[in-house]
């Protein structure tokens, strides 16, 4: 592939990754991790590994950000209960 096309994917993941760490709400920081597995993704079928690639858009931009957002939910919901009627 182009080295182009390589040096923008990097930028792209890492501009992607800094804005997940900057994100202060979970939840939106789910949503750029899921981004970033995309980007992610990308940069490995570019530098030829499919297999690679494939594995990563399933775990990092599906699974990955599918678990933070249900453990999000779920003590956001317990944090509920406990600040409910005494």
């Amino acid at each position: 592939m182009s080295d182009a096309l390589i040096v923008v994917v990097l930028v792209l993941v890492a501009a992607s990754a800094t804005a997940a760490v900057a994100q202060r709400d979970p939840a939106r920081q789910a949503l750029v991790l899921s981004f970033l597995g995309v980007l992610l993704a990308a940069l490995f079928t570019v530098l030829q590994a499919p297999d690679v690639g494939l594995s990563q858009l399933a775990v990092g931009s599906a699974l990955t950000p599918l678990l933070v957002m249900l453990s999000v939910r779920k003590v956001r919901r317990r944090g509920r209960s406990k600040e409910g009627p005494e």
